[in-house]
């Protein structure tokens, strides 16, 4: 178990880390024990307003491309060597089992910051068009709010393209896993950055956040988090006609067509659904199999959750981990409680307690889930996975796209063809085909009510440029 000292007192601001402008702090708890097991201060709209006015101050709008590369490879090189502590900070904070916070919530973060890299070393800034000179230049001061699930992932989403871009960032972690994007702000001093190229302030979200959102001299809002407050985000970004990239909730649809790998489909699918216990925006929450293999898949669904072990997050044997906070474990409790009344029938779990300290729940299955229940409809964000029938292929259409959401999925068949002709209709920003490996350079992001924008990569390194025509004559 971690023996970090976890009491934060200072925001980064301006290169500094400096006494916030308030006294209140906010305690962070640690979900296997219910203990308190940090703080962080609660700033306010005055801490806001220093660090955008430093993020401005350090933004250079020709800053050169050497430079970018110098900052980018600094952070890279520091954040890499904090990756051991991170990782037990994040399972301290929220619960990831330590094999899970030692490998997908640090190392995929180093993947990612390593694509920007690349990303950058390649990308032209400049190019001709006809008789115009098309340049990309850095967007400016860059508000990120970041969610608690992948704390550090979140992060590097939006930081690093950010640095690659030029621009400068003001950052707000959640207030239920503030403590390792602490420890990523320490590598970034590490690294070197000039003073206010990146900033950080924690603090209640309708105070930090709707500022950073609505303040004048924020040029481009990046948030993820619920589709409710990307509303607001929106919204209040909207009132001064600034750029937002939303990465939102999501419903994603695991569809195993007739004639798949069924065994596989299921082994990789729930696996996919119970990471990171069910708290993942892109988890695959709805399986669709056929009416016809409907009994034999259930079978097989059951089977393969009973390899998912639930425990304490520090025993390297722990796949599933406990809800991240008591408001999370209360919400995932509520739709388990709710959905039999909508017809689902309960095949694996439920939501007795496990523990008598800890937000514990069993992985869970529902079978014969109507989809527009709202276990078929809801993001839930637990480990909970609804099994739907289907009868042919356009139903399962039907189904895949019938919620308000867009973000990820998967599509299984008998050949990769196959999968492919039915993953073009399907209404979302990322799809697995057969068993597709992650790529952290391919763009993620949401259709519909799952978001605007992209991330990672290339095509996300790109939404934080602007685009400016020279007429030539």
């Amino acid at each position: 178990m971690s023996n970090h000292d976890y009491a934060r007192s200072k925001l980064f601001i301006d290169g500094r880390w400096v006494d916030p402008t308030g006294t209140a702090t906010i305690e962070v708890i640690d979900p296997a024990t219910e203990q308190v097991c940090g703080s962080v201060p609660s700033g306010t709209e005055a801490d806001v307003d220093a660090a955008v006015a430093a993020a401005r101050r350090a933004f250079d709008p020709l800053i050169t491309i050497d430079e970018r590369r110098a900052r980018l490879d600094a952070v890279i090189t520091a954040m890499e060597k904090r990756l051991p502590d991170i990782a037990e900070t994040i399972t301290q904070e929220m619960g990831a089992p330590i094999r899970i916070a030692q490998s997908v919530q640090t190392q995929v973060p180093l993947a990612v910051a390593r694509g920007f890299a690349d990303a950058l070393a390649t990308f032209e800034f400049e190019e001709r068009i006809g008789n115009s000179l098309v340049l990309r230049e850095p967007y400016g001061v860059v508000a990120a709010i970041t969610p608690w699930n992948y704390p550090l992932y979140q992060v590097v989403a939006k930081v690093l393209p950010a640095i690659a871009a030029g621009c400068t960032v003001v950052l707000k972690p959640s207030n239920d896993a503030p403590l390792s994007v602490f420890e990523f702000v320490d590598a970034l001093e590490d690294a070197g950055l000039p003073p206010g190229v990146v900033n950080l302030v924690s603090g209640p979200g309708r105070v930090i956040g709707e500022r950073m959102a609505a303040h004048p001299d924020v040029d481009f809002v990046s948030f993820t988090g619920s589709t409710g407050v990307g509303s607001r985000v929106g919204e209040l970004a909207g009132q001064s006609i600034k750029k937002v990239a939303l990465e939102l909730g999501g419903k994603s649809a695991n569809v195993i067509l007739d004639g798949a790998d069924l065994a596989t489909a299921i082994k990789v699918g729930v696996g996919n659904a119970f990471l990171n216990g069910g708290q993942t925006c892109m988890a695959w929450t709805r399986m669709l199999v056929p009416l016809s293999r409907y009994s034999e898949a259930l079978d097989l669904v059951q089977a393969a959750v009973a390899r998912y072990s639930v425990g304490d997050p520090w025993d390297p044997e722990t796949r599933v981990g406990p809800s991240a906070s008591e408001a999370q474990y209360q919400s995932v409790l509520g739709f388990i409680e709710r959905a039999p009344g909508d017809g689902a029938r309960l095949v694996a779990g439920g939501g007795q307690k496990l523990r008598d300290v800890g937000y514990y729940i069993a992985p869970t299955v529902f079978a014969d889930v109507d989809p527009d229940s709202e276990l078929g409809q809801e993001e839930v964000f637990g480990p909970v996975l609804a099994v739907i029938p289907y009868r042919d292929a356009d139903e399962a259409l039907s189904i895949a796209n019938g919620t308000p959401y867009g973000l990820s999925g998967a599509v299984w068949a008998a050949d990769d063809a196959t999968a492919i002709a039915f993953a073009r209709q399907v209404q979302t920003g990322q799809l697995d085909i057969n068993g597709g490996k992650y790529n952290p350079a391919a763009p993620f992001g949401g259709y519909k009510k799952s978001g605007i924008g992209r991330e990672l990569g290339r095509i996300g390194f790109e939404e934080y440029l602007q685009i400016k025509s020279l007429q030539l004559p």
